[in-house]
């Protein structure tokens, strides 16, 4: 009986040690050279509003790869007025497809921005390549007394355009704040400044002077740094994780020469966080 009793706790070792190390992947983003034959075939954000009595906004997170991966990532992130208010993350070993949805309640007018980075990892032998694509959404939502409970992603109205202007300068006032600080540290002009949510663009275009390759790369180990740094918790000055959620849109400045980057934000409770990244090329 104690042969059996010890047999069968060998074996469930054995077992438990197999498991271990067939464990798939890590629930992580890492970068790889991108494989140009792959591509993903949907890559969306949406935005929508549900009428209720405090307002939900739905946040839905889709993509589909044109084949199936090893690993399959989706993280997305969802800023209102200039402050992260949440995110979402999903991933798959040996898929192709991810939906991820959050329905939020919320309540006063608001600028909704959100930010997702979408990404497949190939394995051949031991050659890994990655594909990668970003999407993102807009949604002014006016919940006001006066009017009824409305939302719009580009105003069309002189009434909208108002909101529009208004909303746009409240959230300007937050994110200018980090802005301004990095002026006193860094020289301005020797760097390009955009916010996060203005990424998407470089979906399909270079950054100046860059090839299409070299973009793709910085994107990919920008949103590597970011995962690591900011998605997961952002590491203060004292040493302690804090949550992102509060903190400001990152402000991103890449410098001319492509040598480095600084992703900057303002945590929820007042702290400038910079993150330093160097860049793997020179321009």
């Amino acid at each position: 009986m104690k042969r059996f009793i010890s047999l069968f706790i060998l074996l469930f070792v054995f077992i438990v040690i197999v498991q271990a190390f067939e464990r798939p992947a890590r629930e992580t983003i890492m970068f790889f050279p991108i494989d140009p034959t792959v591509r993903f075939t949907t890559a969306e954000t949406k935005l929508s509003l549900q009428p209720q009595k405090n307002y939900v906004v739905d946040w839905i997170v889709t993509s589909s790869l044109d084949r199936t991966a090893y690993l399959r990532q989706d993280i997305s992130l969802l800023f209102a007025n200039g402050r992260l208010i949440s995110t979402q993350s999903k991933w798959k070993e040996n898929g192709k497809n991810l939906i991820q949805q959050k329905q939020l309640k919320q309540k006063g007018s608001r600028l909704f921005q959100a930010i997702s980075y979408h990404q497949g990892e190939l394995h051949n032998g031991n050659n890994i390549r990655s594909s990668q694509k970003m999407s993102g959404d807009v949604l002014y939502v006016i919940d006001s007394s006066f009017l009824p409970l409305q939302s719009f992603r580009k105003p069309t109205t002189a009434e909208q355009k108002t909101w529009a202007n208004t909303l746009n300068k409240q959230t300007q006032t937050i994110v200018n704040k980090v802005a301004e600080q990095m002026g006193g540290i860094l020289e301005k002009d020797d760097y390009y400044h955009l916010y996060l949510p203005e990424l998407v663009q470089y979906n399909e275009q270079p950054f100046m002077d860059l090839t299409t390759n070299k973009t793709e790369t910085m994107i990919g180990n920008l949103w590597e740094g970011l995962y690591k740094n900011y998605f997961l918790g952002i590491k203060k000055q004292n040493g302690s994780i804090e949550s992102p959620i509060g903190s400001t849109v990152p402000l991103i400045l890449i410098k001319k020469d492509y040598s480095k980057l600084f992703v900057v934000t303002e945590t929820a409770d007042g702290e400038i966080v910079i993150l330093k990244q160097l860049l793997e090329f020179t321009k």
